[in-house]
């Protein structure tokens, strides 16, 4: 079950913030570069953001969070983060086709993931969208830029 969720309710934003602590860990190790802009949220930061939120629930748990904005009839995925626990079930692909399917005015969906984090280019691969672009963020260390456009 996906549903919208309320960071402005403490608990759930304490909810997201270990799943998504635990999944951005997970590629600071993949790729080598813990300076992840996520790896330093808080509590308070969560509930701030001004992205829409959503999470998937499996067995009764929240097993994984996508945020985003939207703009211009563009969808931009800001979070995708999956506990390591439900890892490979189909959640992520399943929140970004729902995210997809919510937002029927958008023309695009862009998002950008640690170059060498392989799992996550290969979802967005998988999910339809294309390699757009490499951007240096630090030093060493790339984002790539994905793109999906929609008819």
């Amino acid at each position: 079950m996906i549903k919208k969720l309320d960071l402005k309710n403490i608990e759930t934003a304490e909810q997201v913030l270990q799943i998504q602590l635990a999944s951005y860990k997970i590629e600071a190790d993949i790729i080598g570069f813990y300076d992840i802009p996520t790896l330093k949220d808080t509590v308070y930061s969560l509930k701030l953001c001004d992205e829409i939120f959503y999470g998937y629930y499996l067995e009764d748990r929240l097993a994984g969070i996508i945020s985003y904005k939207v703009f211009d009839n563009i969808l931009d995925i800001h979070r995708v983060a999956i506990h390591p626990d439900f890892f490979r079930r189909g959640v992520a692909g399943g929140l970004i086709s729902f995210v997809e399917k919510i937002n029927d005015n958008i023309k695009k969906i862009i998002v950008c993931t640690g170059k060498e984090n392989l799992p996550a280019v290969n979802l967005y691969l998988k999910n339809g969208f294309r390699k757009k672009k490499d951007i240096e963020a630090d030093k060493n260390f790339y984002l790539t830029e994905f793109e999906k456009v929609l008819q």
